[in-house]
């Protein structure tokens, strides 16, 4: 099993930053892509960067050269973050984390909540 715990939500004003992370732990063997969605109420949940474990990233056009996606590693552990700058109240959101493993099977988080005012 593999679990997944994101951190880093919250309100921000318009223009402003926040970065989210995601502890990603237990059988973590076979992962391969990483990546963040977003859930706006009312819509689909939509795609906004993933990354794979050779470091390629892709972008949602909405988020590209505002939202950074990375991950890192430590002893049993991953971790994926996103930092968000120059905020719009459009990128507000619920936020998820997604791994997929073997690829086949995948994981989400229980999702951050992302709120910019303006």
């Amino acid at each position: 099993q593999v679990q997944l715990v994101e951190s880093g939500g919250g309100l921000v004003q318009a223009g402003g930053s926040l970065r989210l992370s995601c502890a990603v732990s237990g059988n973590i063997f076979g992962i391969t892509g990483m990546g963040w969605y977003r859930q706006a109420e009312g819509k689909q949940r939509e795609l906004v960067a993933t990354i794979t474990d050779g470091a390629s990233t892709n972008y949602a056009d909405s988020v590209k050269d505002r939202f950074t996606i990375a991950r890192d590693n430590a002893k049993n552990t991953l971790y994926l973050h996103l930092q968000m700058n120059s905020l719009k109240p459009e990128d507000t959101a619920v936020y998820y984390c997604r791994v997929v493993k073997s690829l086949k099977y995948d994981y989400w988080g229980q999702g951050t909540r992302v709120t910019v005012s303006s």
